[in-house]
């Protein structure tokens, strides 16, 4: 792929539940989240050749890419109506994103496998249904790596960078609060402290310090509360490295989501 004048943004996104876009009743509880991703092509310079979405449910031994030109749907979720169990968001691969990815890995000994198989998963098709509706932007998923260690995924998302001159959007799906177990509003102060936390770690500090801060995220007020399982945060540490040198924005923001619940999403780099 050529480089292109433009260097694209970074995101992170926070996802939201399972197939909420295709469910009316539930959309009306996420009615700031759906407004903030429904701007994230308006506001591009130039809109991206392909999409590359790292998503908080991949993950594999080493970072795998998606390989497969028109990926199925995987409903990775449970106790929906049973018609979210047939929608479908029929976006196409890219091969060449896929080549890059598996390049730009390997120039730096990082191990990299390509599944052929594998389909788009809720982190990626709940958030681009809304993102892009008529899926007519190519998206090529990339896994997390077992393990979850921060530092690992801000080398990955160094690595990254590059594809972002040549014009590819990367996205990070996750949720800035992931406790299922209370997922209400007996969770505003904790999520509260944490959210805090975050958005003065990625706006307010730059990359040796921001690296520092999120490499030991768990000494964060509210950190094992807000994630007692972090795989929903780490997409974070993907962006983060995609955009080392550059300030985030929170794009997003909700302190009473479903009650009470602090949630956010944020951008790096210019549009």
């Amino acid at each position: 792929m050529k480089s292109h004048s433009i260097r694209q943004p970074v995101f992170f996104v926070s996802h939201g539940g399972g197939p909420w876009p295709w469910m009316p009743a539930l959309r009306k509880q996420y009615m700031q989240l759906e407004q903030s991703l429904s701007q994230i092509l308006k506001g591009l310079t130039q809109q991206p050749q392909a999409i590359l979405m790292v998503s908080a449910h991949w993950e594999e031994r080493i970072f795998t890419v998606q390989g497969a030109q028109h990926p199925t749907m995987l409903y990775d979720y449970y106790g929906f109506p049973q018609e979210t169990y047939a929608i479908d968001y029929p976006s196409s691969g890219h091969a060449e994103l896929t080549k890059r990815v598996v390049e730009q890995l390997q120039a730096a000994n990082i191990d990299i496998s390509i599944d052929n198989s594998r389909g788009y998963d809720h982190g990626m098709f709940a958030p681009m249904q809304v993102i892009n509706p008529k899926a007519d932007i190519p998206v090529v998923q990339l896994s997390l790596k077992k393990g979850l260690d921060p530092m690992t995924h801000i080398i990955l998302g160094r690595q990254l960078a590059k594809l972002r001159e040549e014009n590819i959007l990367i996205i990070a799906s996750g949720l800035t609060y992931h406790n299922l177990s209370q997922f209400n509003a007996t969770a505003e102060k904790e999520s509260g402290l944490f959210d805090t936390w975050l958005h003065e770690t990625l706006v307010n500090y730059d990359t040796d310090i921001r690296n520092q801060r999120l490499i030991h995220w768990e000494n964060a007020p509210a950190a094992r509360f807000a994630h007692p399982r972090e795989e929903h945060l780490l997409p974070i540490m993907v962006a983060v490295g995609a955009a080392e040198n550059e300030q985030a924005i929170r794009n997003y923001h909700e302190s009473k989501f479903l009650g009470g619940i602090s949630v956010s999403g944020f951008q790096f780099g210019h549009l």
